[in-house]
């Protein structure tokens, strides 16, 4: 990543890379996109909460997930102060790109078409994520 914010948690590319392997690294540090429907949360429904990818903090409660048919794991709503919004321009669109707030590593976008009151569907990499099942 060529940002130079400062996060909590902050470590080299060198060691993401160690840490992550290459395909988290991909989404994560150099803000990938994994095929839609591929990956491993798109369809899990269980009880929990679902962490950063890389450093771990609580982003998205399980209550605030939805089955949204667009091939990524899709939350309404995040846990209050872990997500980073940063205008994206790039591939030709407008989209609000969601970092994590602790460590600076892409999550996926934000949309305003959510289904539920909230409006919003956060859309986000499977690989970005894990889950911590309560």
């Amino acid at each position: 990543m060529s940002d130079s914010k400062k996060y909590p948690i902050s470590k080299s590319e060198a060691e993401w890379r160690k840490e992550l392997g290459d395909k988290r690294y991909h989404i994560l540090r150099e803000k990938g996109t994994e095929f839609p429907r591929t990956g491993e949360y798109n369809l899990t429904f269980e009880d929990g909460t679902y962490v950063c990818g890389a450093c771990n903090t609580p982003l998205f409660e399980s209550n605030n997930k939805f089955e949204s048919n667009c091939g990524w794991p899709s939350f309404d709503d995040s846990i209050e102060g872990s997500i980073e919004y940063v205008k994206d321009t790039s591939h030709g669109m407008i989209r609000t790109e969601i970092l994590c707030a602790s460590c600076g590593s892409h999550l996926g976008h934000i949309f305003n078409d959510g289904p539920t009151s909230t409006g919003q569907r956060y859309c986000v990499n499977s690989l970005s994520l894990d889950f911590k099942k309560k």
